[in-house]
């Protein structure tokens, strides 16, 4: 029996292996998100502390005024 002499049809068969495929499971982005938004906001809390800190002071300012 060819293919063309087949009570079945090739279209039906096609939309029926269609619909019985798993889907496609589909990832979410709020991990990716909440991710980047935690490091964007820890990026900014550094540059601010960088900003907003006292200098370092390794040598006395005023050193003659004590004698």
């Amino acid at each position: 029996m060819t293919t063309a002499d087949s009570v079945l049809d090739s279209d039906q068969i096609a939309r029926a292996r269609l619909l019985l495929a798993t889907p496609a499971v589909k990832e979410s982005m709020w991990p990716v998100l909440c991710a980047a938004a935690f490091a964007a906001s820890t990026a900014l809390m550094l540059a601010t502390a960088m900003i907003l800190a006292p200098p370092v002071i390794t040598q006395h300012v005023v050193q003659g005024e004590r004698q």
